[in-house]
């Protein structure tokens, strides 16, 4: 016989005088992760281990609060840390399409690059002033008059040599001409035409003579010019290398055990000597050099600038950092430009950091789905893991397009620790299809959807909502509202012994319960509080549910909660529709009739059933065939299928009613319709556990209510499913008063026996079942079957052709 379960095994209380504290208020506080022990340890390991490749996949079911809890505890781990380096990147003097990175100690960044500017302006005032001195114009006029003074000497002895050839050199825009003398006069081209030969010969030799001497005073006289510029040149690089000495060595000695800072003082110094008559210049004045087109001299002094890209001075140990959202750019960072004279151009000030720069030396927590939705985000990991450095290249790069000239900084050396958060079958995915997965994240911490309910898991809930309240300046539970809360924990865990880990919806449900508590001035939330949110929650989502129940409750959907039929049981499905779960009953018929196609699926055969539905068929077939067709052929054609439904079935809870509706066709004995059916089967006939029970009690439930509860109604569910129920109050009460029943079964025998009010029939030692029992009907009727279709070929074969 079924036993009926009482109102106290359908819902677990817990008593609020069992917490030992009267408010959330008086709760320790949290200091763990709540419930997940084999992930903390396999977080400690991954965070622990130091080899290359130990990265970490946290694995489990959204709202479970993983990603809020890993941070937390990366926090935590992390305080202990040494504080990393910080990085800056530096115009790369040997190669300007390779900027130079730097590391530097944590803080240092930041003063390094105050230093620069200091430095720069003090260069360029020192400089200015010294060209300005009255000591280097006064050197300056020096070597000018020198050199004049030699060009004269060599133009005055032209002239004495030109004198005494009986010429005159004349100046010309064309340079110096060779004019002769005749008779002490100059004499003219007409003049010189008017000449004998023998006199014009003699003065082209005298000409030719000067020409050669004209020649060499010429590239004496541009030999001393040359000398002047060198010696004005060597001027100016003394003057420059004593005015900013001073500066650079102050410098130099400052961070003398920086040998990267101490090569790049070394480099700016010899930059500055090199374009020291940039220097020269006032402040938008254009520049004195020998190219035409120059870039004005403040972008010249950008080269001396320094661009911290990260920057640990605030940092008490090693950064955690959660990127959520993973793109390529934001990973690796990326070199941005800007306009300059109508073009885009771009330097190493615009070198900008990623998530990667800002963990380095820490950890890095990553959702995996939004990693592997963005472009080339999962590959650029892998890589910066496998070769432990991080690369900026532009993105078009990577993927072959033809991209326009920029920067390629130099890398920087990784050190992290990532961190993936996501579902289960995302891991098992990128195992199968990512041969790099394992080897770098050798590390799997999986977070559970539950945790047993005893003592200590109740101190954590406490201790998780007072954390909420205190975080977020709610109202505090009272014992009621714990109770409550706790209760409902267990609710989302469907189980009588388990405790939800959906800290997500249970911090949910605190908000709303404090936003309710505040409106009607209480100083606590209490159970009434916490019961409303729960309710309200679900009236925001069940439009679907009520539009369901309002057709069944106008007939258009047909469900009978009275009566006794043939052929027909009442099954239980649960929908889903966004985070909301709901059960609505189903009419599920079987039709048989001679034949030998078997057991027909209809919503197979209509392709709105799942594989797993079908499997349930399968199941319920095979029992049907170990069961009566031992002695003859199986012979039947009987067809299975849920009623009025066009959107698909899948799932195998339902093959035990579906073999209940196929049992009362066979047999000819009504089933009663006030009682509905969950559960699968196995082919011994025993029934199994299935998934919504309270779901699918609650959605039959509120149809038989809105009817009338008779007192015969009921739900009857697999034995296994006992512990599972956790049934709203007024469903319990509806339990208490006698209007409404919940029955486990452990085998199809029990369960056709209750539903039709006949002996399902045992087998004596021939294999024969108990007269008028289910299963002998049955039998009997397939028996005919299998004599008739026997019979049926021969009785065909005398039909005229």
């Amino acid at each position: 016989m079924i036993q009926e379960l009482s109102a106290d095994r359908v819902y677990r209380e817990c008593p609020p005088q069992n917490l030992e504290l009267s408010t959330s208020e008086e709760a320790a506080a949290l200091e763990t992760i709540i419930g997940q022990d084999r992930a903390v340890r396999a977080l400690r390991f991954g965070l622990g281990i130091q080899n290359k490749g130990f990265n970490i996949y946290v694995a489990g079911m959204p709202g479970t609060g993983k990603t809020t809890a890993v941070k937390q505890f990366l926090e935590e781990v992390a305080r202990s840390k040494p504080v990393p380096s910080d990085w800056c990147y530096v115009f790369g003097f040997d190669n300007s399409e390779r900027p130079n990175a730097i590391e530097l100690p944590p803080g240092a960044a930041i003063e390094f690059k105050a230093d620069m500017e200091k430095l720069i302006l003090d260069v360029t005032q020192d400089i200015r002033l010294a060209f300005e001195s009255d000591e280097y114009l006064r050197q300056q006029e020096e070597i000018i008059k020198t050199f004049e003074k030699r060009k004269k000497e060599i133009f005055e002895s032209l002239n004495q040599q030109a004198a005494q050839f009986g010429f005159i050199l004349q100046a010309t825009p064309m340079g110096l001409l060779t004019v002769p003398l005749y008779k002490g006069q100059p004499i003219s081209e007409q003049e010189f035409l008017a000449l004998n030969p023998t006199e014009k010969e003699e003065i082209s030799k005298k000409q030719e003579a000067m020409q050669t001497v004209l020649e060499a005073s010429i590239r004496q006289g541009k030999s001393q010019d040359s000398k002047a510029r060198q010696s004005l040149q060597e001027l100016d690089e003394h003057v420059v290398k004593f005015a900013i000495s001073p500066s650079i060595q102050e410098l130099h000695d400052k961070y003398i055990n920086l040998q990267e800072v101490v090569q790049l003082l070394e480099q700016v110094r010899q930059d500055i000597i090199d374009n020291r008559l940039r220097f020269k210049e006032e402040p938008g004045e254009q520049a004195r050099a020998s190219s035409p087109i120059q870039e004005p001299r403040e972008f010249l002094l950008k080269r001396y600038q320094v661009n911290v890209l990260v920057d640990n001075t605030k940092l008490t140990g090693a950064p955690v950092v959660l990127e959520t959202n993973p793109t390529y750019s934001n990973l690796c960072g990326r070199v941005e430009q800007e306009a300059r004279f109508g073009t885009l151009s771009t330097d190493f000030t615009l070198i900008r950091k990623g998530c990667l720069h800002q963990a380095n030396g820490g950890y890095l927590v990553l959702p995996v789905i939004d990693l592997l939705r963005n472009p080339l985000a999962w590959d650029t990991l892998k890589r910066a893991l496998e070769n432990q450095e991080i690369a900026i290249e532009e993105a078009g790069e990577k993927l072959g397009f033809a991209i326009t000239r920029t920067l390629r900084p130099e890398p920087i050396p990784l050190d992290v620790k990532v961190i993936l958060i996501g579902p289960p079958d995302i891991y098992q995915l990128l195992l199968l299809a990512d041969e790099k997965f394992t080897e770098l994240f050798k590390v799997k911490a999986d977070f559970d959807i539950q945790v047993e309910w005893n003592d200590a898991s109740l101190k954590d809930y406490a201790a998780f909502v007072r954390k909420v309240c205190s975080s977020e300046n709610l109202r505090h539970l009272d014992q009621s509202g714990l109770s409550r809360l706790i209760e409902y924990g267990a609710r989302l865990a469907g189980h009588q012994q388990k405790l939800s880990t959906r800290f997500g919806e249970l911090a949910d449900v605190i908000r709303e319960a404090s936003y309710y508590a505040a409106g009607q001035n209480q100083p606590y939330v209490s159970n009434q509080q916490i019961f409303q949110a729960i309710e309200a929650h679900e009236d925001r989502s069940n439009l679907l549910q009520n539009r369901i129940q309002e057709l069944i409750e106008q007939g258009v959907i047909k469900i009978l909660v009275t009566g006794d039929q043939i052929g027909q049981v009442n099954g239980l499905s649960v929908f889903e529709q966004g985070n909301l779960l709901f059960g609505q009953p189903n009419r599920i018929t079987a039709s048989v009739a001679l034949g030998k196609e078997g057991v027909i699926d209809i919503e197979r055969e209509a392709r709105l059933g799942g594989p797993v539905h079908a499997k349930g068929v399968m199941i319920l077939s095979g029992y049907l065939s170990q069961m009566f067709a031992q002695e003859y052929p199986f012979s039947l054609s009987a067809r299975l299928v849920f009623e009025q439904n066009y959107s698909g079935v899948e799932g195998d809870s339902a093959s035990s009613t579906e073999l209940y509706a196929l049992l009362s066709a066979l047999s000819d004995l009504p089933v009663k319709q006030g009682i509905a059916v969950t559960g699968s089967i196995n082919q011994k006939g025993e029934v199994q556990a299935i998934g919504g029970v309270n779901e699918k009690i609650e959605g039959f439930f509120t149809i038989c209510q809105s009817r009338g509860l008779s007192g015969d109604q009921g739900v009857m569910i697999p034995a296994g499913n006992v512990e599972n129920l956790m049934l709203k109050e007024a469903v319990v009460q509806a339990l208490r008063d006698g209007k409404f029943h919940i029955w486990p079964v452990e085998s199809i025998d029990q369960g056709i026996e209750f539903l039709t009010g006949v002996p399902a029939g045992q087998q004596d030692m021939n294999g024969a079942f108990d007269q008028g029992s289910v299963f002998d009907r049955v039998e009997k009727r397939l028996h005919d079957y299998a004599e008739r279709l026997a019979h049926y070929p021969s009785q065909e074969s005398k039909k005229p052709v």
